[in-house]
């Protein structure tokens, strides 16, 4: 009798999971929101806040807070380290994760198109489970041509994501492509479509439409 209990405890739980899980293909919007503050030539304070929807782009489930300070060592060579403040709505309610991270950005040029590839290392700090570390990595590059008064650039990138929690193993991969423009000289704006696979139990994936917002003081 235990036994059968503990089966539709499971069952119960499962069906729980599964009714706030989105399914594989789903299609979401992101938005970014950013303020540089640039205490002088080769250093700037940046504050970031994101939302995302999921479900068809119907439920609000995820939310972030982020500040850093980053430091241009040489022309080709940016780092930095902040702090992010995540709340994120896998089942019924929003839950907390906190991410001190230190990273480092190389920059250079080839053919006229700008290329940067990012290094970031993430402590995972959760309410809820164990705590990880994750290392990122993020390779962009900007085409050389600017269409219209706006300065219409276009870009890809893809970014890795390696999980160390028992060892080291790829759990996540983002493939963007965008078009960034200058909206004024100190306000600047992205919007990008992006395919993100992940791993739980198995590869899925999600289709994203995004926007980003850039101001500088």
């Amino acid at each position: 009798m235990k036994t059968v209990k503990l089966v539709i405890v499971g069952l119960v739980l499962g069906l729980t999971v599964n009714a706030y899980a989105y399914k594989d293909n789903d299609f979401q919007v992101w938005n970014t929101d950013s303020e540089e503050l640039k205490i002088n030539q080769d250093a700037k304070i940046v504050l970031e806040q994101e939302f995302r929807w999921g479900g068809s782009a119907k439920e609000f489930y995820y939310q972030h807070y982020d500040v850093g300070f980053f430091y241009n060592l040489q022309k080709y060579l940016n780092v930095g380290g902040g702090y992010r403040h995540i709340l994120s709505k896998p089942r019924d309610k929003f839950l907390v994760e906190n991410d001190p991270y230190i990273t480092a950005t190389l920059f250079w040029d080839l053919a006229d198109f700008k290329f940067d590839d990012r290094s970031r290392l993430e402590y995972n700090h959760f309410d809820y489970k164990d705590d990880t570390w994750t290392y990122r990595n993020k390779f962009t590059v900007k085409a050389p041509w600017k269409f219209t008064k706006l300065e219409i650039q276009p870009y890809l990138s893809d970014e890795i994501f390696i999980l160390m929690d028992d060892g080291q193993r790829l759990n996540k991969n983002r493939f963007s492509a965008g078009l960034g423009m200058s909206i004024t000289k100190n306000l600047k704006a992205e919007i990008y479509y992006m395919l993100q696979s992940s791993k739980t139990a198995k590869w899925t994936e999600i289709n994203v439409l995004g926007t980003k917002l850039k101001l500088s003081f």
